[in-house]
């Protein structure tokens, strides 16, 4: 069974807290359980900035499929969240 929690003075919680998956209650809002989250900071060796670009690139992967744009008569919406996310990667990868 996954859990899910949310306390920044864990390096779950601040992985967390570093890429915005911090809405748990109720769980199904959580993009990651806590076991996916020790996994990511496994494989970085417990650089909490490490995992939390490896969980972004993972959640970016995962919207990558989707709708990218649409357009309604006047109104168009781009959605640019993968982009986003892969950015900050990006950026946290830059810092460890």
């Amino acid at each position: 069974m996954s859990t899910y929690t949310y306390d920044t003075t864990t390096y779950i919680g601040k992985v967390r807290l570093l890429i915005g998956d911090t809405d748990i209650s109720p769980t199904t809002d959580a993009h990651f359980s806590d076991e996916e989250i020790q996994a990511f900071l496994t494989m970085a060796s417990n650089s909490i900035l490490l995992a939390a670009s490896y969980a972004l690139e993972s959640w970016a992967s995962a919207e990558s499929g989707g709708l990218i744009s649409e357009k309604i008569g006047d109104y168009a919406y781009t959605k640019k969240s993968a982009e986003n996310k892969m950015a900050l990667a990006k950026k946290y990868r830059d810092e460890d």
